[in-house]
């Protein structure tokens, strides 16, 4: 059994996966992600400050909600995070199209790409290179 703080009240539970919060925390922090995406949706051209500051939520977890994709936004919305990579401006996960792409591409031809070993020419083998007992 393992045991552990929960990250956000300090209580005691019992961990299985996932991060170290408590399944109270954990449902409330569910109850405050659809707050949030209730309030994107009747609010499409909100600024992310404007959002966390209705829903009570931080930046940090909205901007943490994006890059794992659970939050998307209108192709109208001011909400965007940078490409991890090369810094576009995108509207959800970590990183742009074209970084995928070329991540993809990269994986794929390493994947595929065997190379061939050379072989050694042999050597002739003369009296001089083999082994002599006394």
């Amino acid at each position: 059994m393992n045991v552990r703080n929960c990250r956000y009240c300090r209580k005691l539970f019992n961990h299985v996966i996932g991060p170290p919060i408590c399944p109270q925390c954990r449902e409330e922090k569910e109850k405050k992600f659809q707050e949030v995406k209730k309030y994107i949706q009747d609010h499409r051209v909100a600024a992310i400050n404007q959002v966390a500051e209705e829903c009570d939520v931080e930046i940090n977890q909205i901007n943490q909600w994006i890059r794992e994709e659970r939050l998307q936004f209108a192709e109208d919305s001011p909400i965007r995070v940078s490409c991890e990579k090369c810094g576009e401006m995108i509207r959800a996960g970590t990183f742009c199209d074209k970084c995928k792409a070329a991540m993809a591409d990269n994986l794929g031809s390493a994947y595929k790409k065997e190379v061939p070993v050379p072989a050694e020419p042999e050597k002739k083998k003369s009296e001089r290179d083999k082994m002599r007992f006394l």
